[in-house]
């Protein structure tokens, strides 16, 4: 069973910076896709960053492009999203998934069979 489990969320000031981590385990397949993911109450699921265990390759949707960074040193282990200049806008549950490889770069939350709790991620303004 895969479990997924992300920390690092907290309050941060606008323009500062937060890491935070996914901790992976179960994964039995070589081949995976992590992505992290962030909601507001009321609003849909928004993707924002996807890495393929096999190459390494990530994928960013616009709106981070440039300022959040995902990495990993072991996909089937442990993912990082580093978040850079942020905006108040961002204030969000923050959750990494995990999918089928097939799927990397795609964002659609219902192809995405494992998800972590969670962690809050506060921007003062």
């Amino acid at each position: 069973e895969v479990q997924l489990v992300e920390s690092g969320g907290g309050l941060v000031q606008a323009g500062g910076s937060l890491r935070l981590s996914c901790d992976a385990s179960g994964f039995a397949s070589d081949d995976v896709a992590v992505a992290w993911f962030r909601q507001v109450p009321g609003k849909e699921r928004e993707g924002l960053s996807c890495i393929r265990s096999r190459d390494g390759s990530a994928n960013y949707v616009d709106s981070v492009k440039g300022r959040f960074t995902v990495s990993s040193d072991n996909v089937k282990t442990s993912v990082y999203l580093d978040m850079n200049r942020l905006e108040p806008e961002a204030g969000a549950v923050y959750f990494c998934a995990a999918t089928m490889p097939e799927y990397s770069g795609r964002y659609t939350p219902p192809e995405y069979k494992c998800w972590g709790q969670g962690t809050q991620v506060t921007v003062s303004s």
